[in-house]
Parts: structure tokens; sequence; C-alpha cells
């Protein structure tokens, strides 16, 4: 896939995307850096992946800084924040890619804590450092988009319910967002091919990947994903805030 953004038009630009050390969120990072951008590439626990794109990135002729941060501890989101300050200054585009809620092992409530609770503490602590005519974007699904009309299956229902409520409760602060003119834009896809959450959807449900690709006629894969989320991070922002890819009839918008 090639890069949806120009050479160089983000020269002088500062972008973080959380959860990008791979899949979706390491494609936007790449395309922000070949496109001038300074990044931050954010990780939980793929410190070697996230080290070796900014390496890939460096060798490149761009500027990578890797910082760790499990999203659901303020702590560690401020101690992120605190690093993006002092070598960056602050940013421009702020990228709300991090999900999750089907990995084993965790506490029944950590959907929740992860897909509401941390993407608004994160834009709350991002606040200071995001310029006026910056972008926020929060990447979703319409799985989740639409949960409120058009069920989705079993096995992801519960982590659709838990980023609805986070985009629900991104879009309540777009007031503030706007009086500080900062922009905001929600980017919505399909099942996306190759992403963590499609490997474990499969897993627990076998041929459910194929029978979501066969209905909806195709799916986007990560790097073509990934370029709508880095258009969307300079694109005009839709009247309502919100930039859906990809095929929609299936799924029943709202009254």
């Amino acid at each position: 896939m090639s890069n949806p953004l120009a050479p160089s038009s983000l020269t002088g630009k500062r972008a973080l995307v959380t959860g990008s050390s791979r899949g979706i969120g390491a494609d936007t990072v790449g395309y922000f850096a070949e496109a001038g951008a300074s990044v931050v590439i954010n990780y939980r626990n793929k410190e070697a992946r996230a080290r070796k794109l900014a390496h890939a990135i460096e060798a490149s002729g761009g500027t990578a800084i890797v910082v760790g941060a499990d999203l659901t501890d303020p702590n560690s989101v401020s101690a992120m924040f605190d690093t993006v300050k002092e070598r960056l200054g602050g940013l421009d585009i702020l990228v709300l890619n991090a999900s999750g809620g089907m990995e084993s092992g965790m506490e029944p409530d950590y959907a929740m804590k992860l897909n509401r609770d941390a993407q608004v503490g994160l834009l709350k602590a991002a606040l200071p450092l995001l310029a006026e005519g910056s972008r926020v974007v929060f990447v979703t699904s319409h799985q989740a988009h639409f949960i409120r009309t058009t069920p989705t299956m079993p096995e992801y229902e519960q982590v659709a319910i838990s980023k609805r409520a986070g985009e629900d409760a991104l879009r309540e602060l777009i007031p503030e967002l706007d009086a500080r003119g900062i922009g905001f834009v929600v980017v919505s896809g399909d099942m996306i091919e190759g992403t963590i959450t499609a490997t474990l959807l499969e897993r627990a449900n076998p041929g459910a990947i194929n029978a979501r690709k066969e209905a909806a006629g195709r799916l986007y894969n990560v790097s073509e994903f990934a370029a709508e989320v880095a258009s969307a991070a300079v694109d005009p922002i839709p009247e309502d805030n919100t930039r859906l890819i990809g095929n929609i009839s299936d799924f029943e918008t709202e009254a």
C-alpha cells in the first residue's frame, strides 16, 4: 500500500499512536514518519517490536522515539507524556489505536477499563501537549460503532460494547476540544484481516472471519486500513466527526 500522505507534508509535526508496535498502529506510524513527522511508538509489552520499527524509521532518515506505557495505569500514562514533552515538546497528532479485551487472563472488567476509561484518561492527560490545530483520531470497528443497532458475534460483544462506550465518552469531550482548536475524528472499519483481534476471533470461532469477508464482499488488510487512519489525521473533519471505512450495508444506523 502506498503512503496516502504526500512526502514532507508532515515535516515539523509530532505524532503519537497508541499500540503502535505492530499491526494497524505500526503501519500508521510508518505513514506518518514517511511524510516527515517525528513519531512516538507506544507499546505495552512488545518492546522489541517497537524498537525494531523505530530503528527502521531512523535508518530511513526519520525521527522515532519508543515509549512503553500501560494505558490503564494513569501513572504510566503520565510518565509517557513527560517523556514526549521532554523529547518533542508537544503533539500535533494523537491516534487512539490501542484496544483489547479478548486477551486471556485479564480481569472481567478489563475491556471497559482499556477501551473506555483509559481512552478518556489518556486524552485528558494529553491535552496540555496538544497544540491548537492538532488532531485526535479514535480507531474503532463497525461491530462496535453500530453495536446498539446491529448485534455482533458473541465472542466480540463485550469488546464492542466497551469500545462504543469509549467512543461515546470521547465524543462528550468534543466541545472542550473544539474550544481548544483540536479536531476529533472517529475512524470505523469492518473486521481487518491480519490483526490480533481477527486472529483471536478466528481462534474462538473458526470460520468467523471468512464468513464476515463473504458477507462484506471484502475486508481491508492492515496497511489499507492504516492508510485510512493516517488520512483521517489530516483530511477535513466530517460533519458528524465520523469516517466510515468500507461497506456498511449490513449495519443498521441509528434513527
